[in-house]
């Protein structure tokens, strides 16, 4: 893939500074640019790079204003960062783009698959799928019986989809994610074992979410494990049965949540944050890395952290208080010991 200048100018709506013919044909850190390659400067701190960069064009700010000669092609914008973000996504969707049916793949006589899609080597498509327009499904990802998959949704290698579920418009699921499997419903018996609870439920995601590499959503013991619109899922996340989680959410890499749980719109999880089952988390949340949630949230557009959870600047405190004990454990013994003095 090749573009030059002055075509990456016109795709941004630029001011072009330099040679017009400027060709390049991958991207670049403007720290490591070198000949053939774009790159883009936003942050102030990294300007001294310019002046020495390989790379024969440059994304920059107009309103940069040079301090020596620069020997590569500008490409002048209002923002820098947001040019450079719509030419990576642009060139992230030339990249991935694939279509036709690879084989070996199996697809149900059954299954229904709209026009423009991929179907990657080893993929399986069950009984009775749905499958919308422009859908890319990568090698070995498997799809289960009555699953329906919207359109302009990609799941990437080795992904599974178990039966039943229900997948939104330009949804990614990435490598090895699961979604579907069976909750974690098991009921004690008397003589100590577990009697397994059949989870006939299922999951759905709505429009527009993505789902990190390995990444478990576990299907509901009856109705619907929910994920709304415009949820982004880090890798590594466990989501348990009829969990609901709000529109708009962001959750970091291991959390995990627990069953019945509904999160709220617009809440960010940072990572390692355990979720207690049964509970609420009010709309806006703010939850710090390696925080526990036991009890139900209500207040609104919060910052929150610490196990047990805390206002954020509560638990900083308690978190220096922590610190202190050993301190204070020692003067608590020091104390005693004067006080039996006194009273001998």
């Amino acid at each position: 893939m090749q573009f030059t200048a002055q075509e990456i100018c016109l795709m941004l709506q630029g001011e072009l500074d330099g040679n017009p013919a400027e060709v390049v044909n991958a991207l670049s850190k403007i720290e490591e640019g070198e000949k053939g390659t774009l790159s883009f400067l936003s942050n102030p701190k990294y300007e001294h790079f310019l002046y020495d960069t390989q790379a024969s064009i440059v994304i920059v700010n107009k309103s940069l204003k040079l301090e020596k000669t620069v020997k590569a092609t500008l490409i002048k914008v209002d923002n820098a960062y947001t040019a450079f973000s719509v030419l990576l996504d642009k060139y992230n969707t030339i990249k991935l783009h694939k279509s036709g049916i690879e084989q070996p793949s199996f697809i149900s006589e059954s299954a229904t698959i709209g026009a423009n899609c991929y179907v990657g080597a080893f993929a399986y498509i069950g009984n009775n799928v749905t499958i919308g327009n422009n859908v890319k499904l990568y090698p070995q990802v498997f799809v289960g019986d009555n699953v329906t998959i919207a359109d302009d949704t990609t799941l990437f290698a080795g992904v599974k989809i178990y039966s039943d579920c229900v997948i939104g418009k330009g949804v990614i699921i990435h490598a090895g994610a699961v979604i579907g499997s069976d909750g974690f419903g098991f009921a004690p018996q008397a003589d100590g074992t577990y009697q397994k609870i059949a989870q006939i439920g299922n999951v759905i995601i709505e429009d527009l979410v993505e789902i990190g590499s390995n990444t478990s959503i576990d299907r509901a013991t009856m109705g619907s494990t929910i994920i709304r619109a415009g949820v982004k899922l880090d890798n590594l996340i466990q989501i348990a049965h009829n969990v609901e989680i709000g529109k708009n959410t962001v959750i970091a890499s291991q959390t995990g949540i627990s069953g019945s749980t509904h999160i709220a719109e617009n809440v960010v999880l940072g990572g390692q944050v355990g979720v207690a089952g049964h509970i609420h988390v009010a709309k806006g949340s703010q939850i710090a890395a390696q925080s526990g949630i036991t009890k139900t949230v209500t207040l609104e557009n919060k910052q929150w952290g610490g196990s047990p959870l805390a206002l954020f600047r509560d638990s900083l405190k308690n978190q220096a208080v922590y610190r202190r004990l050993p301190e204070l454990e020692k003067r608590i013994e020091e104390l005693e010991q004067q006080l039996k003095q006194k009273g001998s």
